[in-house]
């Protein structure tokens, strides 16, 4: 048995005086697994999400992530379990216009205090695997949306992260680029990279996980596992 990379227990979130955006999800994510976290807007996916990302705290319950009490961590102490624990990557991508690929991809690094040298070769590393080394000088407003998610992705790699947060990564993209980010997630899960993707994409989940779980009014209602599909080995 692989440990788990998240575990929550009995997860609530209320906001003002409206149900509850959360209501008791418990929720185990082993080391390799890649999941697809499911549901219509509102449903609590994306309280889900940064809950685990320590972008909001639970009310109830308890939410461990690589062996860090999330629930626990103030302000400060956040910011760095991001920064180490955590890689992410958004809809539309949130990259910095006036930095190159290779600066915005370096720049948890610089984040977390990594030696300039040691970050321009994982950069380098980064971009060479995910097909992005000739952009390396380019600006993003020079590139096409399937190539500035994929330099997204490199950044949110940058520190090793024990797991990988995407909220709907190819929202924003025609079925193409889709297609190509969902061929890269699946490719980055089976090198061992685990993977949490939040999405109204049915085909995305199918695609590049192995798990399904659906939420509804807060709920977890329905969490499915491929039998085809092992999580894979540690990165």
């Amino acid at each position: 048995m692989t440990l788990p990379v998240i575990e929550l227990s009995r997860v609530g979130r209320r906001y003002d005086d409206g149900p509850p955006a959360l209501h008791a999800a418990s929720l185990t994510v082993r080391r390799g697994e890649a999941v697809a976290i499911l549901g219509p807007s509102g449903s609590g996916k994306s309280t889900l999400l940064n809950l685990i990302a320590g972008l909001d705290r639970p009310d109830t319950g308890t939410v461990t992530v690589d062996g860090v009490r999330v629930d626990r961590l103030g302000e400060a102490a956040s910011a760095r379990y991001r920064r180490s624990k955590i890689g992410m990557v958004f809809q539309f991508f949130n990259l910095l216009d006036d930095l190159t690929v290779t600066d915005n991809v370096v720049l948890p690094a610089r984040l977390t205090g990594t030696a300039r040298g040691e970050g321009d070769r994982r950069a380098a590393e980064l971009l060479q695997l995910l097909g992005m080394e000739r952009h390396a000088r380019a600006y993003p407003g020079r590139l096409s949306g399937g190539e500035r998610q994929r330099v997204a992705v490199a950044r949110a790699l940058m520190n090793r992260p024990a797991l990988l947060l995407a909220d709907e990564p190819t929202g924003a993209l025609d079925t193409a680029a889709g297609q190509d980010v969902s061929r890269l997630l699946t490719d980055l899960n089976a090198e061992g990279q685990t993977l949490v993707v939040v999405t109204h994409d049915l085909a995305l989940a199918h695609s590049c996980t192995n798990r399904t779980v659906h939420i509804t009014d807060g709920r977890i209602t329905q969490d499915v596992r491929s039998p085809a599909v092992a999580p894979g080995a540690v990165r």
